[in-house]
């Protein structure tokens, strides 16, 4: 069986869940952080222990911080911005491609490569 990728869960501090979440939640999602109690929204694979994730955070000064990390690929990013369109579709973008990748490893290894 060929994996063609990797289901994704978006989940904020406030503990709202979307599963395979679009650009347009993730949106809705960031902008609706606010401190001190919904404060972040992680995407991540929606399977057991997860290694590779995206968050972002809303940070005191009105920014946001994000953290994209990936150590069986040796990634990782830190950066700060300040649009929640360009945040979200960033965002969507990276998961999508880590996700392709992460079921390329996963179907190499399975297969003896």
């Amino acid at each position: 069986m060929r994996r063609e990728h990797i289901r994704l869960k978006a989940e904020s501090e406030g503990g709202e869940l979307i599963v395979e979440p679009s650009e347009d939640a993730l949106y809705e999602m960031i902008i609706e952080l606010a401190l001190p109690d919904n404060t972040f929204v992680i995407v991540e694979p929606d399977e057991g222990d997860p290694i590779w994730f995206a968050s972002v955070a809303c940070l005191e000064n009105g920014t946001y911080e994000v953290e994209y990390r990936d150590p069986l690929r040796r990634y990782h990013r830190l950066e700060t911005a300040t649009d929640p369109s360009r945040i979200a579709s960033d965002v969507t973008m990276w998961t999508a491609q880590a996700s392709r990748a992460h079921a390329a490893l996963s179907r190499d290894s399975s297969s003896g490569f």
